[in-house]
């Protein structure tokens, strides 16, 4: 190789290096947003074909997730015209380099605006747990998260099933695997699996929402689709997989739809980041599931 053959592909590599910077660092979480859908059909669905609008993960804080965008989030959703629309947790900020934090009372009452022919629904995350420091100390709630979602019309399930007529389903929403800190990167879990579906009194199709995916291997096969966030698909994905996952089934549940057995899961990529506010290959998303017979 050439002297000038060297430093023309050192600067090559430079500008690519470069490149990729600017793009993860800002282009991608900051400016991108993307709906990805997905279409699922199950031989047991026997309610009303269902769209269903899922948003995971914002982790609300500028400069890449301020209220301006999640005002245009919330406009994009109702554009989709959804039958639901299930908030998955995980609003409070997820790293140190947050240069506006974005308080709850301020963001609650933006998603207040979100609409959905059967309603809006949502679910904790650890990250909403763990930003509050009272029901740290209590080790459980009341949640100032789910108290400002509630107090804007948006019910917060915590281990529960509620019967929705008008789509004929059960809709179950499982408390976070990861809730409570106990020191040494131990957490203890608020779920309750066993009694969330102790609640469900007939046979109409089940969806349910977990923040984690981890618990996917114990649901049981009466529950049609599972419904999660947590991994932000590992917030870096190369070629379909992850160097990094927040789950210790690693790129097993990373993202999008997985089908084990008769069970049905979809991992939302989610809005906003976590760590390092870097994305690359995992476009922020409003994730839509067709759900049909």
């Amino acid at each position: 190789m050439t002297r000038r053959g060297f430093i023309k592909g050192l600067l090559a590599v430079t500008l690519a290096g470069l490149f990729a910077a600017v793009y993860g660092f800002f282009i991608e979480p900051a400016l991108r947003l993307r709906v990805r859908r997905w279409r699922l059909r199950r031989a047991d669905w026997t309610a009303a074909p269902l769209r269903i609008a899922v948003l995971a993960d914002l982790h609300v804080g500028e400069p890449h997730v301020g209220l301006d965008r999640i005002q245009q989030v919330v406009r994009r959703t109702n554009a989709l015209a959804p039958d639901l629309v299930l908030l998955l947790g995980d609003l409070a900020a997820g790293h140190r380099f947050v240069t506006r934090p974005v308080e709850i009372a301020e963001l609650a009452p933006v998603l207040g605006g979100l609409q959905a022919k059967h309603g809006v629904f949502a679910v904790l995350g650890n990250h909403d747990w763990w930003d509050d420091l009272a029901a740290q100390r209590r080790g459980g709630g009341p949640n100032l998260y789910a108290d400002a979602l509630q107090r804007n019309g948006i019910p917060v399930l915590s281990n529960e099933a509620v019967k929705l007529e008008g789509p004929g389903i059960w809709l179950a929403g499982l408390e976070d695997q990861l809730a409570i800190v106990r020191g040494g990167g131990r957490f203890r879990g608020l779920d309750d699996l066993p009694g969330t579906l102790a609640q469900i009194t007939d046979d109409a199709p089940v969806v349910m929402m977990a923040h984690e995916p981890d618990i996917f291997p114990q649901i049981p096969d009466r529950v049609a689709l599972t419904l999660s966030g947590h991994t932000h698909g590992g917030q870096v994905r190369l070629f379909g997989w992850s160097p990094m996952v927040p789950s210790r089934f690693g790129n097993r549940y990373a993202y999008g739809h997985v089908r084990e057995g008769g069970c049905d899961l979809v991992v939302s990529g989610g809005i906003g980041c976590s760590i390092l506010p870097v994305r690359f290959g995992v476009t922020p998303e409003i994730t839509v599931i067709e759900l049909s017979a």
